[in-house]
């Protein structure tokens, strides 16, 4: 069992028992994650590293409800997602995960407010309502002076500040990254995750995140590895790997 709840507080978020992932190609079977086990407290930043192909996204999706696991269970602050219909795991999705992804997944043709504000058309917040959210968001990401700007004219840097936006508007109960500083240079990289850091010490998110850079994942409080489909302690983060 790997546990991750640095407060001491004796609760978990978010609870996986015996975690299998099994893909089929051919007449071959691949077996992505093989008997996880994990605990993550509220307000852990948890970064996930390991060599390609180890399972770090798949992990990630399952966490998101974006794939069922081939066995074993997720809880999340007490929701067993991987018992819900379809629908509901969509309402779920839609309600307590933030994504942020390392392309971004912006929509072109909607502004930076359109981008943020696309969650919180799936709730009955009214129009007036969903404006303060996405203004909220926008200023702690620090782009609240380019709401109305299109992707085209915002910098990587920005687009994934607004990504991150969209992640946080609906105030999700926990956040998913997934190389997030991947498609950046290496200063942008820096800035993403000082917000990111602040999003957890300042506002209590909890944040699990895959990354390839050991400067990103120097952040993290803790660094798992993740090799051949098996979970390990790598150590805790803020001063780098152990």
């Amino acid at each position: 069992m790997v546990k991750v709840d640095g407060k001491g507080n004796g609760t978990s978020l978010v609870q996986v028992r015996e975690l299998d992932k099994k893909y089929q190609r051919g007449s071959e079977e691949i077996h992505v994650l093989q008997g996880l086990n994990l605990d993550v407290g509220s307000g852990e930043f948890v970064a996930f590293m390991g060599p390609s192909g180890s399972g770090k996204t798949t992990l990630l999706n399952l966490l998101g409800g974006l794939d069922l696991p081939t066995s074993g269970s997720i809880k999340v602050a007490g929701d067993e997602i991987t018992r819900m219909s379809a629908n509901k795991l969509t309402a779920w999705r839609a309600r307590h995960v933030g994504f942020i992804f390392q392309m971004y997944n912006l929509i072109p043709v909607l502004t930076a407010f359109q981008n943020v504000e696309l969650p919180l058309l799936l709730t009955k917040l009214s129009k007036a309502d969903r404006k303060k959210h996405v203004e909220t968001a926008l200023a702690m990401v620090g782009l609240a002076d380019r709401m109305n700007h299109y992707p085209r004219q915002l910098s990587g840097g920005q687009e994934q500040r607004v990504a991150i936006a969209r992640a946080i508007v609906a105030d999700a109960t926990f956040l998913l990254a997934d190389e997030p500083t991947g498609d950046l240079d290496r200063r942008s990289a820096g800035e993403i995750m000082e917000l990111l850091d602040r999003l957890v010490h300042e506002h209590g998110k909890t944040l699990l995140m895959v990354t390839h850079d050991p400067r990103a994942a120097e952040r993290a409080h803790v660094v798992l590895h993740l090799d051949k489909g098996v979970l390990v302690e790598g150590g805790a983060g803020g001063g780098g790997e152990a």
